[in-house]
């Protein structure tokens, strides 16, 4: 794999830490501020509004910039948003920088997807994308809890300054290992961009993301009150197991991107996806004691990261020509709405009096409605296949 996918890991683990290090921080932020616990939690909610929104208007907005530049600007702009973040002195202002930065997501991920395939050989090509998300489950792993521990030790302001730090290192990296001419990676021009958009698989692909992936977040939502009240932890354990799940997320995104490559994206759709049903459904009586429970947590971030390589090359392959930024980066906007749809219906379930093991019905059954969907892909389809044809 060459060097550049490390510079697009690195731009991923920063734009990852700033999504998730407000989880850790919403206490303290909620004080010095003066607003409720729940209106600091807006701040989750308002970064991912940003990313479902900003992805694909971006995204076309730039889509004649080289994309070396254009992942420098993103760049940029992340650091600009978190650098704000640091000096906010309200609620508001806080929102605003969150929203800024969050309008870098959707679209570094997405156009750096479609960078690094183009880097790699075609048989290698989901392996590049799952090497470039391995930012994003180290940003879990060690982003999110090194910023939680510098907002207790620090203030929640120099978390993000730390964050900002991030940025610009990448934002080197970049620079210095990203080639400026890319296989396959020329402008598109905005007619190009948008006939993707009349393309069935894509939306298939699209749904798959959206309804597949809430099945992780209907449950991982509400994981520390399932440890805590489920499984009685006492905060300790709890961080520690939250750390088995990025470490777990780390995990399932190698296997994804490697079975994608070896046996094409329509099978490993396919087999992650069922592997996530059952480790969802398992989730209704994995809670009842602490070293079941973390052994769950980690097997549950295997299989919710082994999805990501598979859905993002199912998207990417739905253009049958030129990887597309617009798709690649309305997929990133499509696990953001999974998230969101994920936690709702999960709290759902919570404020309708049913206990919190029975959020894991709900998961499971998000999970099915995807796996559904990936049954119904064409099983010879070129948008679907990268590895060789299987019986």
């Amino acid at each position: 794999m060459p060097a550049a996918l490390l510079a697009l890991a690195a731009g991923a683990f920063g734009i990852g830490t700033t999504e998730f290090i407000i989880m850790g921080l919403l206490t303290q932020v909620s004080q010095d501020l003066q607003i409720s616990i729940p209106t600091a939690g807006t701040l989750i909610s308002g970064y991912a509004l940003g990313v479902a929104v900003g992805a694909p208007v971006l995204t076309l907005l730039t889509r004649q910039w080289p994309r070396k530049r254009l992942l420098l600007a993103l760049l940029a702009i992340f650091i600009a948003g978190n650098v704000a973040a640091a000096f906010a002195t309200s609620y508001e202002w806080l929102l605003a920088a969150r929203l800024l930065t969050s309008l870098t997501h959707g679209t570094f991920f997405g156009v750096g997807a479609v960078v690094a395939t183009g880097l790699v050989a075609p048989e290698k090509k989901a392996s590049a994308i799952a090497l470039m998300f391995s930012g994003l489950t180290l940003a879990t792993l060690l982003g999110v809890p090194a910023g939680a521990w510098i907002g207790q030790h620090f203030g929640w302001r120099m978390a993000f300054v730390a964050v900002s730090i991030i940025g610009v290192l990448a934002m080197g990296i970049v620079a210095l290992l990203v080639p400026r001419q890319i296989a396959a990676s020329g402008p598109q021009s905005l007619a190009q961009e948008l006939a993707v958009l009349r393309k069935p698989q894509l939306w298939l692909g699209l749904a798959i993301t959206v309804i597949g992936f809430a099945g992780v977040f209907a449950l991982y939502t509400y994981i520390e009150p399932l440890l805590t009240q489920v499984t009685h932890m006492d905060n300790q354990w709890v961080a520690a197991t939250l750390l088995l799940f990025g470490a777990g997320l780390a995990l399932g995104n190698h296997a994804g991107g490697k079975l994608a490559d070896r046996f094409g994206t329509r099978h490993a759709l396919l087999v992650s996806l069922a592997a996530l049903l059952l480790v969802l459904l398992a989730g209704r009586w994995a809670f009842d004691q602490a070293a079941v429970a973390m052994l769950y947590v980690l097997v549950l971030g295997i299989a919710a990261f082994a999805t990501v390589a598979p859905m993002q090359m199912y998207v990417l392959q739905a253009t049958e020509g030129s990887p597309s930024n617009l798709a690649s980066s309305l997929n990133i906007a499509s696990f953001n709405v999974g998230n969101a749809l994920g936690a709702w219906l999960g709290g759902a379930v919570i404020s309708h009096g049913l206990n919190l093991t029975s959020i894991a019905w709900a998961a499971t059954a998000l999970a099915a409605a995807g796996l559904a969907l990936a049954v119904a892909t064409p099983r010879q389809s070129s948008a679907c296949q990268t590895g060789p044809a299987l019986a």
